[in-house]
Formats: structure tokens, C-alpha cells, sequence
């Protein structure tokens, strides 16, 4: 009966997270999909911890490697996508549980659209004692809509993916991205741009924000990738309000890091593409010094949003 649902491989890259890992390699594990699954759990920059392997279960195996390519979640998860036996893959950080259901309900949308190769889902956000569900209220996704809204709901840990369009189509996760920031919004436009995105409005997924996050406060990076994302997207300039959405980031990493010149900059950037981006005013007032960003991001942290 396996035999007739393809082989899932899931990827979960991983740095220090030791419980946060185990309870999301058990709730992998524990989908109802009925083919098999694989997990491959990638230590980047930490000593691989043999003992996940022991979870293995009849259809169910836990492998465990070491990210052999460049430190950071995109060297991790290109890592694991090459080491996968699987003929789709997933990817789920190290701090996200799978809820129930997930993949099953992915396999079936994935495969029943001809010619798809990526399918993704909604997300429960948990962040400081609550929960919100985040689902896009759409079943396909462009790359033109893309390019206007980065929609967090498209999450890496809801990913599920054809093995041959990551070795063979539009590719692995870049590397160059300075810190690994934004890779995941530069992968969803790159897979994009070869077939629209297939979308289940379901939250299948439950992500973790909180302090330890591995991009907290490195706004100084976040500011290097996204001018780095500007530069190999020219696309964006088709789209002033996307455009002013990435601009208006920068501002805002800019002031939260200090760079009060650098804020206004960006800022007065993104007003002219779009008078009506918050973000421009947002990091207006941090370099103001009118409001914290770490407030800033509080409360929309606990609204299931970031910056």
C-alpha cells in the first residue's frame, strides 16, 4: 500500500536546540501520511547527536549528518536535500512542530495539480503565551504576488517540494545570502518563477517565535541580505508597493541597529514608492528614538507579524 505514496524526506536543520529538535522529529514521525518518511536531521555547527537515529520506526527512519557545505540554514538544508532519499522533500526548522494531518493532506494537493513541484500551507504563530493562525486565502501563488507581498504565512517549515526541481529545476537554496537571511523568500521566488505555488488554507504547522530565533537582533545581516535580495531581483521594480516593502525593512534594520542616517535613507526611499509602507514610519520613529524597536516587534510579534 506504501508503495503507491511517494517517499518524503524531511529535512530539519538544526543548532543547539536539543529538546525544541526532539519534539519536532517526533511530531514528523508521527504523521498519518501512509508512505514512507525520512528525516534527515542536519547539525550545523554543532556535534551531531546520534542518538535521534534511535527514534526510528517501521516506515519511519531518522538519519543524522553534519552540514558539510557553508555554515548556516541554507549550507543545512542544501546538506540534507543532497543526502535525502526521498522523491519529495520538506523542510521544518528545529524550533516548528508538524500538526496533524500535514502531509497527507500536501501529498494529495501536490500531486493531483499537473506540472506543480512546490505546495505549502497555513501556520499557527505561538509567540509569548499565544497563538495565532496565519493561512493565505488563496490556492495558487505567482510569482507577480510574490514580488508584492512576501506572505509570512509561506513558512520553510510548511515546504514540500519535488526532489527533481530542487537537483534538476530551479535549485537549492542559495548560500550566498549573507547570513542566511531572507533565503526562504528568495527560494519561494525562484521556485515561482518556474511554476505557481500550490497552497492548502489549512494551518498545518506550528511555529515558534520567540528571543532565541536565530535571526533576533542581527539587523545589521538583515540589512546586508535584503540590499543583497534588491540587487538579484530587478523584478521588484514592477512592483513599487513590493519594492518599498523590502526598502522599508531596511529602514528599519538600519535604525534598530542605530544607523540613524542609514534609516532615513531607506526610508525616504520607500515613501517614494509607496507613501502608505509603514515601515518607513516604523523605522522613522526608532531612529528617532520615538519607540524601541524590540517594542515594535513585541507587538507584532503577539499580532502573528513581524517587521
Amino acid at each position: 500500500m506504501t508503495q503507491q505514496y511517494p517517499t518524503v524526506s524531511a529535512v530539519v536543520p538544526t543548532r543547539d536546540r536539543p529538546e525544541l529538535l526532539r519534539a519536532a522529529v517526533v511530531a514528523i514521525l508521527d504523521q498519518d501520511y501512509p508512505g514512507r518518511i525520512e528525516v534527515v536531521v542536519v547539525h550545523d555547527q554543532s556535534t551531531p547527536d546520534r542518538s535521534l537515529e534511535e527514534l526510528s520506526r517501521p516506515g519511519r527512519r531518522v538519519r543524522v549528518i553534519a552540514n558539510d557545505r557553508s555554515p548556516g540554514l541554507a549550507g543545512a538544508r542544501n546538506s540534507g536535500t543532497l543526502a535525502a532519499e526521498g522523491e519529495l522533500i520538506a523542510f521544518c526548522d528545529d524550533d516548528d512542530e508538524w500538526l496533524p494531518g500535514k502531509l497527507s493532506a500536501q501529498v494529495t494537493a501536490l500531486t493531483a495539480v499537473p506540472g506543480a513541484e512546490f505546495v505549502s500551507c497555513g501556520i499557527r504563530v505561538s509567540y509569548d503565551g499565544r497563538s495565532v493562525d496565519r493561512v493565505l486565502d488563496r490556492e495558487t501563488i505567482t510569482l507577480a504576488e510574490l514580488l508584492r507581498d512576501r506572505m509570512t504565512e509561506l513558512h520553510p517549515s510548511t515546504f514540500v517540494i519535488r526532489a527533481t526541481a530542487l537537483r534538476d529545476g530551479f535549485g537549492l537554496v542559495d548560500e550566498e545570502i549573507p547570513g542566511s537571511y531572507a533565503e526562504d523568500y528568495e527560494f519561494l521566488l525562484r521556485a515561482a518563477r518556474s511554476a505557481p505555488l500550490v497552497n492548502l488554507m489549512v494551518p498545518y504547522v506550528l511555529v515558534r517565535w520567540h528571543k532565541r530565533s536565530y535571526f533576533a537582533q542581527r539587523w545589521d545581516t538583515i540589512s546586508a541580505a535584503l540590499q543583497w535580495l534588491l540587487e538579484r531581483y530587478p523584478e521588484f521594480a514592477t512592483q513599487p508597493a513590493g519594492q518599498a516593502r523590502v526598502t522599508g525593512q531596511i529602514a528599519f534594520a538600519r535604525a534598530a541597529s542605530g544607523d540613524r542616517r542609514g534609516a532615513v535613507h531607506w526610508a525616504r526611499r520607500t515613501i517614494r514608492d509607496n507613501p502608505r509602507e509603514p515601515r518607513a514610519y516604523l523605522a522613522l520613529a526608532v531612529a528617532g528614538r520615538m519607540v524601541r524597536a524590540d517594542a515594535v516587534l513585541r507587538t507584532l510579534h503577539k499580532r502573528g507579524r513581524g517587521i
